[in-house]
């Protein structure tokens, strides 16, 4: 198959989108916070309702896929996605945030397996890697996000305004970019009959998974908690807090721009070890330093460490002999939101019982164990 540029551009769109409307609810959780007059832990219950919509939804996202194409998929939850934001502040209660972002949670997992289904579908028909690009795009989507939330704040634009603005735009871009996108995965000797029903990983899925999940708790413990770590515990005002989460896409999708090549260099084990460190030492400065600007600096050496764990991993899974892309990709996926959704719940009622900086040093731990683990990879793999 001959892939043309136009449809790689539509998947990086879609990956670029994705981030954008994360990094818009993440810049806008102390607005959430604040809203409804919740605490530390009920706003990690209501992240782990995320969780929980994201995990039903990763059960069902390989079937759905199959039987409707990653583009169908990506368009239809892709733009739920974004409108869903238009809701955030605009829910009667605290019970009905629950809900809200239970679906919220639903379509991401969803939207995010179905795209990362084309990308590994685009990568198998090229001749260089690219799934690390690909997110790049999504990190790159995140630093705008976040920049351009810090922006309109500072600027005076109300909350619910910037949000209407963000789901509008956001669902332009997702539908128009689906139109581009292959319309359905292309058949190949690695997939032939094979299954799209969900199953629990075993053997090489499980330990992608498990690998995967240490790398998705750290990243969601930045994106749910950084704003209002600096906010909070720092001192800084929402415009400038929300400069965490700029600087950890913005280093994260620098880094990941690259991982390609580095991929193409490094076996995985070298890759996920030096990750692993990196974002532990990062995340360790974070946490001991008083000065905004030096854990700005942090958050970045974070968003670097992690940049390209989720790639290598997510490219290992759609590539499992008799296994479909969907269905490996989302079986990894499930391990993966397992940390996802319990860690942001976690830290929020460690936060509770002592405070948000003690909490945080769950990611340190997780990162050493992340490099403690890299020797189960395949090393012989580069791709």
């Amino acid at each position: 198959m001959v892939v043309n540029t136009g449809t790689r551009w539509a998947s990086r769109a879609q990956f670029f989108s994705s981030g954008f409307i994360f990094a818009t609810w993440g810049v806008h959780v102390p607005t959430v916070k604040a809203h409804y007059g919740i605490d530390e832990a009920q706003l990690g219950l209501a992240l782990l309702a995320a969780g929980a919509g994201a995990m039903f939804g990763l059960t069902s996202a390989g079937r759905w896929i199959g039987r409707h194409s990653p583009r169908r998929m990506a368009a239809l939850c892709g733009c739920v996605y974004a409108l869903l934001l238009a809701g955030l502040i605009a829910m009667p209660g605290y019970v009905a945030l629950l809900g809200l972002l239970a679906v919220f949670g639903l379509v991401t997992s969803v939207f995010d397996v179905a795209i990362n289904t084309e990308a590994a579908q685009l990568e198998l028909h090229s001749d260089t890697p690219l799934m690390s690009g690909m997110h790049g795009m999504f990190s790159l989507g995140g630093m705008a996000g976040a920049a351009s939330g810090s922006a309109v704040l500072a600027a005076g634009m109300g909350a619910q305004a910037h949000l209407l603005l963000v789901a509008a735009v956001m669902v332009l871009v997702v539908a128009a970019s689906s139109t581009r996108m292959l319309p359905k995965p292309a058949a190949t000797s690695n997939t032939a009959g094979a299954d799209h029903s969900f199953r629990l990983p075993r053997g090489a899925l499980a330990v992608l998974g498990v690998l995967a999940a240490l790398g998705r708790i750290a990243e969601g413990a930045i994106y749910d908690w950084s704003v209002l770590y600096m906010q909070q515990e720092l001192g800084s005002p929402q415009k400038q807090a929300a400069l965490a989460y700029a600087a950890f896409s913005a280093a994260m999708a620098a880094a990941r721009f690259g991982g390609d090549a580095m991929r193409a260099r490094f076996t995985p084990i070298a890759l996920l070890r030096g990750s692993g460190l990196l974002a532990a030492a990062a995340m360790t400065l974070v946490l001991l330093t008083d000065l905004p600007w030096l854990a700005l600096v942090g958050f970045a050496g974070v968003g670097i460490g992690f940049a390209n764990v989720v790639p290598i991993l997510f490219g290992a899974s759609a590539r499992v002999p008799g296994v479909e892309p969907a269905t490996g990709i989302a079986a990894v996926s499930a391990v993966a939101h397992l940390g996802f959704m319990a860690g942001p719940a976690v830290i929020g009622l460690l936060a509770r019982a002592s405070s948000l900086t003690a909490a945080l040093y769950v990611v340190v731990v997780f990162a050493v164990a992340l490099a403690a683990s890299a020797r189960f990879t395949n090393g012989s793999d580069r791709a």
